[in-house]
C-alpha cells in the first residue's frame, strides 16, 4: 500500500524513480501478490480492493503493461470483484480523484476548516489519535485545495483501463466493498458527508467562505510544514509523509521543504535484491535493540561474545534517546524529551512503551556486574528525564497511552470515518504500555530508587489497578499492538508478577490457567492474526514460534514451580531451533488499528531467546 501510494506520488511531481528502483519496485509487488492476483493488506490477509487498484494503477504509471504477467491477473481480480471501483473505500477513492481517475463529487468530504476548531471543541482534530490526525490533515489541504495532477496521456489510458472494474454498480459515497470494510461510518458521519457535499458548493460562492477557506488551508499548511521540520522530514508515519511532501509540492515544487520531505521519505525505506523495494511502515531500532539486551541480559552466564555485544547495544540505546526538546513542534504536541522512539530520535514522536522497555533494558545490564564501566552509564539525569515522560503519558484510568495522553472523548471515538481500520480515532489506555511502563518504573525505583520522584508509586499503583480491571473473565487480556491475547497476556503477568503480585494471585492463577487451556497438543501456541478483527481468541492451525515463546515467558514468571505444560513448551521451542540458533519465521505477529497485520522480523529470533534464557536461569534442565 504504502510503496504504491510513494510510485504514484513521483509519478505526479514528474520525479519517476529510475530503471533499477523501478525493478526492484515491481520484485517486491510479484514477491506481495497473493494466488487470486490481488493484493493485500498484509503479508497474510485476503486481497483488498483498494490495495489492488492502488497498486495496479502504481505499476502502469511506472511503465509495466496492462496485459503483463503481473498485472493481468490483477485485472482479471478487479474485474470479477462484485463492487468493482464502486466499492473502494474513502482513502482509494481519495487517492485516484487526485490523478483524475475518480468523480471527485464521489469523494466523502474533508474540509480544511475542521482545522481552525479550538482545541476545547469536543472535535477538535487535536483531540485525534496523532496518526489519524496527521493523515487527514494533509487530506485536508489537498482536497480543500482542489488539488488534481496532470498525468498527460496516461489518464487518458488509465480511465478506459479501469472503466472495465467501474460498471457493476452506481458508485454511492456510502458504499465500500465488503472485502475491505472494517468499520462501517455512522449515521453522523454519513450526515455530514451529505451535509458538505449539498452546501459545499453554494457555500463558497460567498465571500466570508471563501476567506475562510484560504484561512483553513493556510492555517492547515502551516502544520504541515512544522510536522515535516519537526520530525527531521520524515513525518509521524509515511502515509501522512507522501501527503504531506504532495501538499508542499503543490504550492513550491522545488522549495526547500519539499525536496526535504522526498529525502525524508527514503527513511522509511528497505531494498534488497530477494525481496525488493519497498517501504515500511516503521523502523523498529530501539524497539528492536531494548528486546535483544534484555534477552541477553536474562541468560544466568553471558560469554564474552554476548557480553561484548551487549555493551555495544547498550551505547548505541542510551544514544537514541531524546535528550532535547526540539525547538519548534506542531502546535498540541507534548514535550517529548526523554522519551525514545520507535526507531531513531530523528524521527522525533517517542512512543511510552518504547521508553519503558529501553528503560528497562538499560537498567537491567547496569546490574550485571562489570558489565558497563561507570563512565559508560548512561546520566542519571536523563534516566529521570525518562520517567517523566513516561509519567506524562499516564491517562486518568490508570492505563498508559502511546504517543501523547488521551485528549478524545468517546463521541469522537465513535466518528470513525477510517473504514479500513478500528479504534484509530482517539489515543486509548493500552494493555502493553501499562505493563511496559510499570515494569520500567518498577525496576527503576528498585535499582535507582533516588532518582525515582514521589509520583512512581502512584503511578505504579494506578497502573495495576488497570491491568487487573482489563483482564476478561476468561482469564486473558486484549491486545492492541499484537497478536493478541497471548502477546498481551504474556506482557501483563509479567508486569504485575515484577509489581508484587505473588503466583498464588487471582489474576495471575486465572492468567495461567487461560495460557495452559490453549495450549496445543504438540507443546507448542499459536494464535492467529484474525482474532484481532473479530476480539476473541483464535487458535492458529500450527504452533508457531512467537505465541510459544510469549507463553512461556509469562508462564516462566508466573508459576511457582515450572509445570509440565511449561517444559512441553519449553521442549517444543527448543526443538525448532535452527543450526545457525535462529528461529523459522512463521506468521505475522504484530498489529496496527486491528486490521494492518505487521512482521516484526526479529520478533522470532529474540523472544524465543529470552525465553530459553529466563528457563536457564530459573534452572530448568535441557533448555539450551
Amino acid at each position: 500500500m504504502i510503496t504504491a501510494q510513494v510510485a504514484i506520488l513521483h509519478a505526479i511531481i514528474g520525479r519517476p524513480p529510475d530503471p533499477d528502483r523501478c525493478r526492484l519496485i515491481m520484485r517486491h509487488f510479484a514477491r506481495t501478490r497473493r494466488p487470486d492476483g490481488g493484493w493485500g493488506l498484509h503479508p497474510e490477509s485476503h486481497s483488498y480492493l483498494f490495495v489492488t487498484v492502488l497498486v495496479y494503477v502504481a505499476a502502469r504509471l511506472l511503465g509495466e503493461p496492462a496485459g503483463s504477467p503481473l498485472l493481468g491477473p490483477a485485472a482479471g481480480w478487479l474485474a470479477r470483484h462484485p463492487d468493482g471501483l464502486a466499492g473502494l473505500p474513502s482513502w482509494g477513492r481519495f487517492w485516484l480523484s487526485l490523478i483524475g481517475l475518480y468523480d471527485a463529487l464521489r469523494v466523502p468530504p474533508c474540509p480544511p476548516e475542521l482545522y481552525l476548531l479550538p482545541n476545547w471543541f469536543p472535535l477538535s482534530p487535536n483531540r485525534l489519535y496523532c496518526h489519524t490526525r496527521y493523515i487527514y490533515l494533509g487530506m485536508a489541504f489537498l482536497w480543500g485545495s482542489g488539488f488534481r495532477a496532470d498525468l498527460g496521456p496516461m489518464r487518458e489510458s488509465l480511465q478506459a483501463e479501469l472503466a472495465r472494474f467501474a460498471a457493476h454498480r452506481p458508485a454511492s459515497r456510502h458504499h465500500v466493498a465488503a472485502s475491505d470494510l472494517h468499520v462501517r461510518p455512522g449515521w453522523p458521519v454519513r450526515l455530514a458527508y451529505h451535509a458538505l457535499a449539498a452546501l459545499g458548493p453554494a457555500w463558497l460562492r460567498l465571500p466570508v467562505a471563501r476567506r475562510l477557506r484560504r484561512r483553513a488551508l493556510g492555517r492547515c499548511l502551516d502544520r504541515i510544514r512544522a510536522e515535516q521540520r519537526g520530525s527531521g522530514f520524515q513525518a509521524l508515519s509515511p502515509v501522512n509523509g507522501i501527503l504531506n511532501t504532495l501538499a508542499l509540492w503543490s504550492v513550491a515544487p522545488d522549495g526547500p521543504d519539499c525536496l526535504a520531505s522526498l529525502a525524508g521519505l527514503e527513511a522509511w525505506c528497505w531494498r534488497d535484491e530477494a525481496e525488493g523495494l519497498r517501504y515500511a511502515g516503521a523502523r523498529s531500532t530501539s524497539w528492536d535493540t531494548a528486546f535483544a539486551l534484555q534477552a541477553a541480559g536474562e541468560a544466568p552466564d553471558p560469554d564474552g561474545a554476548t557480553r561484548s555485544a551487549m555493551r555495544r547495544g547498550y551505547l548505541a540505546l542510551a544514544a537514541l534517546q531524546i535528550t532535547e526538546e526540539p525547538a519548534t513542534l506542531d502546535e498540541g504536541r507534548q514535550k517529548i524529551a526523554g522519551g525514545w522512539c520507535f526507531g531513531t530520535p530523528a524521527h522525533c514522536w517517542p512512543v511510552s512503551d518504547c521508553t519503558a522497555e529501553a528503560l528497562s533494558a538499560l537498567l537491567l545490564c547496569q546490574t550485571i556486574p562489570g558489565l558497563i564501566a561507570g563512565p559508560d552509564r548512561i546520566p542519571r539525569a536523563r534516566l529521570a528525564a525518562a520517567v517523566r515522560f513516561l509519567l506524562d503519558r499516564q491517562n486518568a484510568d490508570g492505563g498508559f497511552a502511546s504517543y501523547e495522553r488521551r485528549r478524545g472523548g468517546r463521541m469522537l471515538a465513535r466518528l470513525n470515518p477510517s473504514e479500513m481500520f478500528g479504534q484509530c480515532m482517539t489515543e486509548l489506555s493500552y494493555v502493553e504500555c501499562t505493563a511496559s511502563a510499570i515494569r520500567a518504573l518498577h525496576q527503576l525505583a528498585t535499582t535507582e530508587p533516588s532518582i525515582a520522584p514521589a509520583e512512581c508509586r502512584d503511578a505504579m499503583g494506578r497502573g495495576r489497578r488497570f491491568l487487573l480491571s482489563r483482564q476478561r473473565p476468561d482469564g486473558a487480556w486484549p491486545g492492541f499492538w499484537g497478536i493478541n491475547f497471548v502477546y498481551a497476556t504474556g506482557l501483563a503477568v509479567v508486569a504485575l508478577r515484577d509489581v508484587g503480585l505473588g503466583a498464588e494471585h487471582r489474576a495471575v492463577c486465572k492468567a495461567v490457567g487461560w495460557l495452559r487451556s490453549v495450549q496445543n497438543e504438540d507443546g507448542g501456541w499459536g494464535e492467529h492474526f484474525s482474532g484481532c478483527l473479530s476480539g476473541r481468541y483464535v487458535p492458529h492451525p500450527e504452533s508457531l514460534v512467537i505465541t510459544t515463546a510469549w507463553a512461556l515467558l509469562a508462564l516462566l514468571r508466573a508459576e511457582a514451580e515450572p509445570s509440565a505444560a511449561t517444559r512441553r513448551g519449553l521442549d517444543w521451542l527448543a526443538g525448532r531451533q535452527l543450526a545457525d540458533g535462529d528461529w523459522p519465521r512463521d506468521s505475522v505477529n504484530g498489529v496496527f488499528f486491528g486490521t494492518a497485520m505487521l512482521d516484526y522480523r526479529l520478533y522470532n529470533t529474540y523472544f524465543p531467546a529470552w525465553a530459553l534464557a529466563r528457563a536457564r536461569a530459573c534452572g530448568i534442565g535441557g533448555a539450551r
